[in-house]
């Protein structure tokens, strides 16, 4: 029904103990045709931005001027926000690594099909929310894969149009498994988010995020104006796998040395784990010059842990190649 909002349920999975495992969707549905905008919160769930920002959105909308449908799930990976915890604790799963899912498959999975399929497929652009959860701390950002295929240069165009303080560039291929690759395979424009986490949503970075999909939703042309902007922002590039850092290589207590943002040299020392009477175990050091994006916020940390990782800032020339 056009001009309209609905609080709706999709049943996925039946629950071993009864019920069902639903997702909750939002739907603004436009008072005149148009695209639809997907939106996603929540694909692990110690992330509480997406779904606060979801819920700002929705409240703030007005179905009467929007061209379209605006179509969002507030928590996707609804098993992980139960347990209040990244991944899913009925099959172990990270459901961001399991895209575009499988009908008959794990729990994940057919999370992951029921989104790719109800939700990602037939719209116009994605934006997936993300944030650090509890055990790290990012920057605010937008991310995006970068080539010069006219799906990627939309997808800078889309990153570009919500505003974030930095633009992470992630040159092509986009890995399998996340929400952008089952985005990608489908044809349709995407981005995401992080920000600081740590089982908290600021207000900044709240009204950052909803700001920067009313955004979207004006360069989509599903409302009048133009996107609003703050300032240029810093612009990085690296391949954006945060499942590839530097690594705890014992257990124990760490002490990080340096801050989000800092610039690093190859072989500088990023901070040190220690025991519990406070006694050196190991320093740890830069594989390699960058920025730091990702930062460990957990001082608990076993041997594996993710620690830091590193990127870079893009080129001057990178930055103009759509």
């Amino acid at each position: 029904m056009a001009g309209t909002k609905e609080r709706a349920w999709l049943d996925v999975a039946p629950r071993a103990g009864g019920g069902l495992w639903r997702l909750p969707l939002l739907r603004v549905s436009g008072a005149a045709p148009g695209p639809r905008l997907a939106v996603l919160g929540a694909v692990h769930g110690d992330e509480y931005d997406g779904p606060e920002v979801i819920h700002h959105v929705f409240e703030q909308v007005d179905a009467g001027a929007l061209r379209g449908e605006l179509l969002m799930v507030p928590v996707c990976n609804v098993a992980a926000y139960e347990a209040a915890q990244r991944l899913n604790p009925i099959d172990g799963a990270n459901l961001a690594r399991v895209f575009p899912g499988r009908p008959n498959g794990t729990l994940t999975e057919r999370f992951a099909h029921a989104i790719t399929e109800h939700v990602i497929r037939g719209s116009a652009a994605l934006i997936d929310l993300h944030s650090a959860g509890l055990a790290y701390n990012l920057p605010t950002l937008g991310g995006y894969t970068h080539s010069d295929s006219a799906l990627h240069r939309a997808n800078r165009a889309l990153a570009e149009a919500f505003d974030a303080p930095i633009l992470w560039a992630h040159p092509a291929p986009i890995p399998p498994g996340r929400s952008l690759s089952a985005a990608d395979a489908l044809g349709v424009p995407s981005m995401y988010t992080e920000a600081a986490g740590g089982g908290r949503v600021s207000a900044e970075t709240l009204a950052r995020f909803t700001q920067g999909v009313f955004n979207v939703l004006r360069h989509l042309g599903m409302l009048a104006g133009a996107p609003q902007r703050a300032g240029q922002p810093l612009r990085l590039i690296g391949d954006g796998n945060l499942d590839r850092v530097i690594d705890a290589p014992c257990a124990g207590h760490f002490r990080a040395e340096v801050r989000l943002l800092d610039h690093v040299r190859a072989g500088q020392r990023l901070g040190a784990i220690y025991d519990l009477t406070g006694a050196l175990l190991t320093p740890v050091h830069a594989d390699a010059p960058g920025v730091v994006i990702l930062l460990r916020a957990m001082h608990r940390v076993h041997a594996g842990d993710g620690l830091v990782h590193l990127t870079q800032v893009q080129a001057q020339g990178e930055a103009n190649t759509p």
